[in-house]
């Protein structure tokens, strides 16, 4: 096949993948983004999700009640079966003992995003033997941020296996 038949055809498949693409408005995705890091909200969320550290860290169950909202779903796959709690069943796990291992657990923010009082948030849990992958929906209730929901991801990792 020659180059002009080719170049022909090539013309002929980049307008037919490109005849439904638009052009973003002036206040797409890069406006928005600029938006989502409100700094107002950014502190909000940073906020309830450090009651939810300083739970974990406590073993407190008034750190959770500080960090969700009442009605809030805490949801998972554990062990391949699906579990769901109510924030009253999540915070029964939790009796004031701090964890043995606490000096060694790690607990980060991997990214907070929100539009007006609305929010979600990816949370990293590195107990060692065990790393959790949090998702959070948060959602600004009066002058408060507060965790709506919660679905996790365990990773179980070999004794000795370093993070």
């Amino acid at each position: 096949m020659n180059q002009k038949r080719i170049r022909s055809l090539l013309a002929v498949v980049l307008v037919t993948l490109t005849a439904g693409v638009q052009a973003l408005p002036a206040d797409g995705p890069a406006t928005r983004q600029a938006a989502q890091q409100d700094p107002a909200a950014q502190e909000g969320m940073r906020q309830a999700i450090q009651h939810y550290f300083s739970g974990q860290a406590t073993g407190e169950a008034s750190h959770m009640r500080l960090a969700f909202l009442p009605s809030a779903r805490i949801e998972s796959m554990r062990d391949g079966k699906f579990t769901s709690m109510s924030l009253d069943e999540f915070c029964a796990f939790f009796k004031g003992k701090v964890a043995e291992n606490e000096a060694s657990r790690v607990r980060t923010i991997d990214f907070m995003d929100a539009s007006g009082d609305a929010g979600t948030a990816r949370v990293t849990l590195n107990y060692g033997a065990v790393v959790i992958t949090d998702y959070y929906l948060l959602l600004k209730v009066g002058d408060a941020w507060k965790i709506a929901n919660k679905v996790s991801y365990f990773e179980r990792r070999e004794a000795g296996r370093a993070g």
